[in-house]
This record gives C-alpha cells, sequence and structure tokens, in this order.
C-alpha cells in the first residue's frame, strides 16, 4: 500500500515538474547566457593577469585566446515571392503605399461630420511583432469610414479557371465592431478608385465582419439579373465552424476564399475549411427564380369551405345531462379532528409590534400590527371554523356539447392557382460573374489598429499555397514559437488574477489528498467465515499451509510435554528424576558389555562346548 500511495505522489509530482519545464528552461537559457557572458568576462580578466605574469616572471609566451561565445541567431524575414499565375500580390514590405489609392469620396446617406472617408492608414509591423522587417497595412483611426484600393495586375474574368483570394487579419487590440473584408470592384468604364464608396460596383465581397456578439464571415456575390440586367446580391449560408476565436485570440489569421468554374466553393480559415457550398443550392436568395408563382389575381371564394371537422348536427343532449352539477362537493364522510381550535384565528396580530414614530394615520390610516402564526394553533390540528374538505364530483359532466365529425363539405385549405413566373430565368452557370479589376478595403471600426497583410488573388490554387506557406507560414511558425508554456501562461495569469493561485494550490493538492484517503484509510476486511464465502460465492482464501502448521503444532505438543520438566513439580521430586536417570544409563551400559561378551571368540567355543 505504501508503494502505491508513493507511486501515486511521484506521478503527481512529476506532472507538476513537467507542468513547470517550460519556464525553469527559459530561466535556465537566460541564466546560462548571463553565466557565459560573467565566464567571458572573468577569463578575460585571468588572461589579462596571466599575461602580465608572463611578462614579469617571462615563463609563458604564447597564451591562448579565451573562448568566445558565439552571438545567438536571428530570424531574418524574407517578403514572399509571388511564384506562378497571379492578379495581385502584395506584402507591403516595401514600407509604402505605393500603388495604392486613398479615397476623398463622401457617403451619400451619412452625416456631414462622419461622410469623408478620412480614417487613417499606415504601412507598419505589427505591434508584437514576431518577425522584424514584416509589414502590414494598417487601419489606424476609431470610429471613422476608410476606403483604400489597388487596381489588379490585370482584370480577372470568370471562364474555366478558379477564383482563389487570401489574405491575413490581425486584431492586434481585439475587435468591438467593425469589419476586415474585402471587396472585388467590378470592372466599369467608369471606375475610379479615387471616388471609391460603398456604393461602388463590386463582384465578390469576402472576409471577417463583428458588431456585438454576432461573428460573421461574409461571402457575397452580386448575380445580374439576365432578363432585367439588375444586380442582386447572394449571401452563402452562415459557417457551421465557431468563429469566434478568430475575432479575439489576437493572432495573424489567413482567410482565403475558392470559387470553382463548377459552381462550387470553399471558405477556409488557416487553411481549414469552414464553410462549402455550390453557387447554385447554397446561396440566398437563391440565384433562379422559381418556375411558377402563386397568381396575385385570385381569391378564395365566399363559400370554400376549409373545415376539415364540424358538430354533428343530428346529436341531442342527453336528458340525465346535468351541466349545472358543480366540479367539486364538500366531503360528507369527513369528521372534524380531535382539539380543533374554533375560537381561535390562525393569525393574529404581532404582540411584540411597535407602531413607528414616524406613522402618521392621516396620512398612512389607522396603524395595525403585522401578523403572525397563532402560537396557540402550533399544537393543534388546526384554528378558525372548520369547514369540510372538498372532493370531485362524480355527477359533474360539464356543458354538453355535439361530437365532432367529418366535414361531409369539406374542400380542403384553399390556396391560389399557380402560373409562370413572368421574371423566371434560369442560370446554370452563376459562376460566370462580372469581371473585377481592383481590390479594396472600404470599412468602418470601432476599434483602430486592424492589420492586413499578403493579399493574394490568382487562378492556381498551388500557387496561393505557396504563396501563404512563404509569407502566413512563417510567421505562424514564429508566433508559435514566442507563445509561453502552460506554466509561464499560468503564472503570467496569476500575476493579473491573484485569486487564481488558490486555484492551481487546489488543483494540485486535491488530487493528492484524495489518493491519501482512498489508498491509505480504508478500512481491512474482516475475515469471512466458511459460510458467508458459501452465500456470496467469493473466493476462499487459501489455507492449507496454515492447516498444515496447526497440524504439526498439535502432534509436537504432547512430546513437548513429556519430555520437558513440569513447572509446577515441588523441589523434593527433582533428585528422584536424576536417580532415574542414573539407573537409564546403568542398564545401558551393562547391555553394552553383554554384547561385547557375546561376540568374543571365548564365548563361541564355550558355547560350543
Amino acid at each position: 500500500m505504501n508503494q502505491r500511495v508513493g507511486l501515486f505522489v511521484l506521478l503527481a509530482a512529476g506532472l507538476l515538474c513537467l507542468s513547470l519545464a517550460p519556464v525553469s528552461r527559459a530561466d535556465d537559457l537566460v541564466e546560462d547566457g548571463l553565466d557565459g557572458d560573467d565566464a567571458d568576462v572573468e577569463d578575460e580578466m585571468d588572461l589579462s593577469l596571466a599575461e602580465d605574469e608572463d611578462l614579469e616572471d617571462d615563463v609563458q609566451d604564447d597564451a591562448p585566446p579565451a573562448p568566445k561565445t558565439p552571438p545567438s541567431p536571428q530570424v531574418t524575414y524574407k517578403a514572399p515571392e509571388p511564384k506562378g499565375e497571379h492578379f495581385i500580390a502584395e506584402s507591403f514590405d516595401k514600407g509604402t503605399l505605393d500603388g495604392w489609392i486613398l479615397s476623398n469620396a463622401k457617403k451619400d446617406d451619412a452625416d456631414e461630420e462622419i461622410a469623408k472617408y478620412d480614417g487613417k492608414w499606415a504601412v507598419e509591423e505589427m505591434k508584437d511583432s514576431k518577425l522584424p522587417g514584416d509589414k502590414g497595412l494598417v487601419l489606424k483611426s476609431r470610429a471613422k469610414h476608410h476606403a483604400i484600393s489597388a487596381h489588379l495586375l490585370r482584370p480577372f474574368t470568370f471562364e474555366t479557371m478558379p477564383l482563389v483570394i487570401q489574405y491575413e487579419v490581425n486584431f492586434q487590440s481585439g475587435i468591438d465592431c467593425g469589419g476586415a473584408y474585402v471587396k472585388l470592384l467590378t470592372e466599369t468604364p467608369d471606375l475610379d478608385l479615387d471616388q471609391f464608396v460603398d456604393k461602388t460596383p463590386y463582384t465578390i465581397m469576402f472576409g471577417p465582419d463583428k458588431c456585438g456578439e454576432d461573428y460573421k464571415l461574409h461571402f457575397i456575390f452580386r448575380h445580374k439579373n439576365p432578363k432585367t440586367g439588375e444586380y442582386e446580391e447572394k449571401h452563402a449560408k452562415k459557417p457551421d465552424a465557431d468563429l469566434r476565436t478568430y475575432f479575439t485570440d489576437k493572432k495573424t489569421h489567413l482567410y482565403t476564399l475558392v470559387v470553382n468554374s463548377d459552381n462550387s466553393f470553399e471558405v477556409l480559415v488557416d487553411q481549414t475549411v469552414v464553410n462549402s457550398g455550390n453557387l447554385l443550392t447554397d446561396m440566398t436568395p437563391a440565384v433562379n427564380p422559381p418556375a411558377e408563382i402563386e397568381d396575385p389575381d385570385d381569391h378564395k371564394p365566399e363559400d370554400w369551405d376549409e373545415r376539415a371537422k364540424i358538430q354533428d348536427p343530428d346529436s341531442v343532449k342527453p336528458e340525465d345531462w346535468d351541466e349545472d352539477a358543480p366540479a367539486q362537493i364538500p366531503d360528507e364522510s369527513a369528521v372534524k379532528p380531535d382539539g380543533w381550535l374554533d375560537d381561535e384565528p390562525e393569525y393574529i396580530g404581532d404582540p411584540d409590534a411597535i407602531k413607528p414614530e414616524d406613522w402618521d394615520e392621516d396620512m398612512d390610516g389607522e396603524w395595525e400590527a403585522p401578523q403572525i402564526p397563532n402560537p396557540a394553533c402550533e399544537t393543534a390540528p388546526g384554528c378558525g371554523t372548520w369547514k369540510r374538505p372538498m372532493i370531485d364530483n362524480p355527477n359533474y359532466k360539464g356543458k354538453w356539447k355535439p361530437p365532432m365529425i367529418d366535414n361531409p363539405n369539406y374542400q380542403g385549405v384553399w390556396k391560389p392557382r399557380k402560373i409562370p413566373n413572368p421574371a423566371y430565368f434560369e442560370d446554370l452557370h452563376p459562376y460566370k460573374m462580372s469581371p473585377f479589376s481592383a481590390l479594396g478595403l472600404e470599412l468602418w471600426s470601432m476599434t483602430p489598429d486592424i492589420f492586413f497583410d499578403n493579399f493574394f488573388i490568382t487562378n492556381d490554387r498551388n500557387a496561393a499555397e505557396r504563396w501563404a506557406s512563404d509569407s502566413w507560414g512563417l510567421k505562424k511558425a514564429a508566433e508559435g514559437a514566442a507563445e509561453p508554456g502552460l506554466a509561464a501562461q499560468m503564472l503570467s495569469a496569476a500575476e493579473e488574477r491573484p485569486w487564481l493561485w488558490v486555484v492551481y494550490v487546489l488543483t494540485v493538492a486535491l488530487p493528492l489528498i484524495l489518493i491519501f484517503v482512498f489508498c491509505c484509510t480504508g478500512k481491512k476486511k474482516s475475515s469471512a467465515s466458511p459460510a458467508e464465502y458459501k452465500k456470496t460465492d467469493e473466493p476462499q482464501p487459501d489455507v492449507k499451509e496454515e492447516e498444515e502448521e496447526e497440524e504439526e503444532e498439535a502432534e509436537e505438543a504432547p512430546k513437548a510435554e513429556k519430555s520437558s520438566p513440569d513447572t509446577e513439580k515441588s523441589e523434593d521430586e527433582e533428585p528422584a528424576e536424576e536417580e532415574e536417570d542414573e539407573e537409564k544409563e546403568n542398564t545401558a551400559d551393562e547391555k553394552l558389555e553383554d554384547d561385547v561378551l557375546r561376540r568374543s571368540p571365548r564365548s563361541r567355543k564355550l558355547r560350543k562346548e
């Protein structure tokens, strides 16, 4: 039992040591670095002293140089280079907004104070950058309209190749209410990026958006009605995945949209699919309208009977049906309990209550003490006027109603007749959207410092994956390497919330206490009788060895009684026992002499004669 307890304690201690390993390792690395520097300084001092002694004594001429600690390697960020077909590849690592155009327009439906797109943009590194030299586009202002855009290398046309758009977002300061989506601006003759506003035509809108507790990941495309030429927004279904983490963990996330020529689409976050579907079946409203609609000029006839059941007109109320009988009646068999206090009220005024000093009878009325249960009724079965208890009336039937029967004139639920939809069309290739020639961000945010980076649009999914590997993949690895260990995170959290120390102590101590209680304080099982083993069919312990030992002890007991002297005998009997021993020895000697004489040659001759 003690060994088991020791093993459990060692296991718990080992888990605790493992959880603290990252912190201790980091401390050791820091201490090793400091020790190395101190060692270098001490070594240099020792060498200088040795050189002085060599100069004085001329004993050592060539002193070896002191070993130096090699400098720690630094991660050098390298801007990703696009490989393969692409329409835009922007990493912002040049540190400028070259090629990007700030909007100078105003919103039509906004107040004059906030109508301008005067939100500030900057190209800079993240506040807590793990890759020096990695820059991005940062939305800097709060509670302002922001609009910035850039032309593609050439317009994208939807033919046979897929569309792949991806970019990175980091909510450095969290996000209260604001978007981080992008718009692919439709190629039109009058497209002016200097006047980019919310009403500028776009082909696709894609990206994260959040306000309050509503976390969204938009995929919207504008579909052109082939009959009317008007555009209508089609929204993808909401992802099933929980999007909260992407907005709150302050990490850089990669958002990717893939739209294929077979009308299928995929939405990915950090290269994991969070939403997928088909443009024909998974968009709201549907791309194609219904072939038939209800006739708006059709009206229900006045004699249309929609009642499936009606009351039987031939049914008559029975003569013995009493509608006035009450539902409950007093129980005539009940008897008032003995000791019932008829003259005592169930509640009385509190005799200890005192009228408040500020009680005004003109304003508050006559003061009455608050009611309390009557103490005299505590030991009695009841107080006040006794009444018979109520029971269900066996003759109660209630109000009579005719039974329901099927309506012979039932015509069903009326619906307007169907007519061909005059606006019907069938577009089996919604993938063939309007071409776009620019990428824009038109945003409003209540939280600043939204970081955008590594915009990439292509028709080659492999090229997009290589770009993501060279950009977001490196950033993800750097962020992962910089994350503190579990113990460091726990210590950091405890510094902000000291009450967590209690949780940590209980987490470690409680399992040890439970192990001790269950392993060390259990009651020993009492030995069961043979009858109990037979009742419960419990395996009986092997007792053969014990029985054999008991039999041997029983056999040796009489011998021990005969050979051992009796301690209760008197001192007078001891000489008699000694004499008996001497006689036994003499008889034994005589027998030995007889045997010797019998075997001698002389005795043989005498026998022969």
